[in-house]
């Protein structure tokens, strides 16, 4: 089997994916090991951003996991390819952003699809705030195939992480039926051939958010960090104004920088224990749970 080096040599610089391919290996964390060996170079691209994770210790957790930051977001190369390791580290970021760009994009369509098909589409429009939130937001949306949680069908990347918020006076029926509407997109795009897209969402009453906001338990902690980064796509501006407020009134921003630092703190300690096979071995779960690209069904209250 040829070395890293031997094939950067002869391929320049790769992705972890492409590298794990050009070698034929399916053992990442040490390929992602012997990336650090002297003489090659590593470039991350785009950003981390804190997750929340009921089975992470202090719930905080930073994403992309390590495994899926080296394999879609790090180039390798060797130290005197080190241009080449930035114009090709400049492309992959801006394909991310377009990428992130086209998926927002679909998602307001899919939105304007839904609200097309209802007979209150401007009680809707005037009442419900729809906003995008997840990979798309920090422009790092990815198309790597991964299987949809229910049925395990294999999807384009990144979803589609819509959040929609309806002020307290919209009817029960009003709201049921943009729910239906909503899933029927969801349907279409995760059947249809041409897009094999996920729309992963939620619908709830301002009501609910105001609950949410006191911070007080796991859910309602990972429903306040996707408010915080939630930004707006269709429908009220007033009503999304007005959720903002709420959000920098409660106070909750401060709470999670400081989860945020603690995700930070744990991840460094995460990266140099499995650099260390021996003092993994001490301490490799709470680590490898940081390595692994983890469920994240419970991201979206």
């Amino acid at each position: 089997m040829s070395s890293p080096v031997e094939i950067l040599k002869q391929r320049g610089p790769l992705t972890g994916a492409e590298l794990a391919a050009a070698m034929g290996s399916t053992d990442i964390l040490d390929l992602w090991r012997q990336s650090h060996a002297p003489g090659l170079v590593r470039r991350v691209t785009g950003r981390r951003y804190m997750r929340l994770d009921s089975a992470v210790e202090g719930y905080a957790r930073l994403s992309p996991s390590i495994r899926r930051e080296f394999l879609t977001y790090t180039l390798v190369g060797l130290e005197n390819q080190r241009e080449a390791i930035d114009a090709r580290a400049a492309a992959l970021e801006q394909q991310a952003a377009a990428i992130s760009r086209e998926k927002l994009d679909l998602t307001r369509e899919s939105v304007c699809i839904a609200l097309a098909s209802l007979a209150d589409e401007t009680q809707v429009l005037r009442d419900t705030t729809f906003m995008i939130a997840g990979d798309i937001t920090y422009q790092m949306a990815h198309r790597v195939p991964r299987p949809e949680k229910s049925s395990g069908q294999l999807v384009r990347g990144s979803d589609l992480d819509l959040i929609v918020v309806t002020s307290d006076t919209l009817p029960t029926t009003v709201m049921q039926a943009l729910d239906d509407a909503i899933y029927r997109q969801k349907h279409f795009l995760l059947t249809h051939p041409d897009y094999q897209e996920e729309i992963d969402y939620i619908l709830k009453p301002l009501e609910k958010v105001r609950q949410q906001l006191a911070f007080d338990r796991f859910e309602h902690m990972v429903a306040c960090k996707i408010l915080c980064e939630c930004q707006l796509l269709y429908g009220s501006p007033f009503l999304f104004d007005q959720l903002m407020r709420l959000v920098d009134e409660s106070g909750v921003r401060a709470k999670l920088d400081a989860l945020q630092s603690a995700a930070e703190t744990h991840r460094q300690h995460a990266e140099i224990t499995l650099l260390d096979p021996g003092l993994a071995a001490t301490d490799s779960q709470a680590c490898l749970d940081l390595f692994f690209t983890r469920e994240e069904g419970d991201e979206i209250y």
